[in-house]
């Protein structure tokens, strides 16, 4: 398992992504807005569950990988790295600006469910982040490292889940108000982009073993 260090600073970089809006927070606040902190919870399980599915991806695919390259990993890694780095510039040279909520159609539950599920399924984007992401925290001296992945996924996924809520029990109660209280975006971009390249750049520097 990885370090008490790594697995803290993997858990603060989680919820710190998981604080900023996306395409996800932007689904369960307008169904949070059509229909209810109900509908806002179901829509976050959807999109966890999503996020699982690429967990597991990720899990299965970088195994293969080393089975068949024994030092891809490094590579993977290193372009993980990478990867980081060019999201924390991206947060920090992010506008901040007013949520854009479209409110859906009322839907089933178990609609709301499958279409935060498919929809993040789909998304190519969550695939990179969790390939470039996961890698950085597991540790090769601390044993197999596809146990490591899964574990960070689901914690990652875990954590992120209770985030999503939180945003669902807030569109339901407050509504418009939040739409017009987004400035904390900005400095959750901003926090979160120093903490990526960061991450990134000490993996870059890192002396290899």
């Amino acid at each position: 398992m990885p370090t008490t260090d790594a697995l803290l600073t993997f858990i603060v970089a989680g919820l710190l992504l998981n604080l900023i809006p996306g395409p996800d927070v932007l689904y369960i606040v307008g169904r949070s807005l059509a229909q209810g902190r109900a509908a806002g919870i179901v829509s976050s399980l959807g999109i966890a569950t999503g996020c699982l599915v690429h967990v597991a991806a990720a899990t299965l695919g970088l195994s293969a990988l080393m089975l068949a390259l024994p030092h891809a990993y490094d590579v993977v890694r290193w372009v993980g790295a990478a990867y980081l780095v060019w999201l924390g510039v991206k947060a920090l040279l992010a506008k901040s600006s007013p949520l854009h909520v479209a409110t859906p159609e009322l839907a089933s539950l178990w609609r709301v469910f499958r279409q935060g599920a498919i929809t993040n399924i789909l998304n190519p984007k969550i695939a990179m982040f969790f390939l470039a992401f996961l890698p950085q925290f597991a540790d090769a001296s601390r044993g197999a490292l596809a146990p490591q992945i899964l574990f960070l996924g689901c914690l990652f996924v875990f954590n992120g889940f209770f985030i999503c809520a939180g945003y669902a029990l807030l569109a339901a109660r407050l509504g418009d108000w939040l739409k017009s209280r987004w400035d904390i975006g900005t400095w959750l971009n901003r926090t979160t982009g120093v903490l990526f390249i960061g991450l990134g750049l000490r993996l870059a520097l890192a002396p290899r073993e």
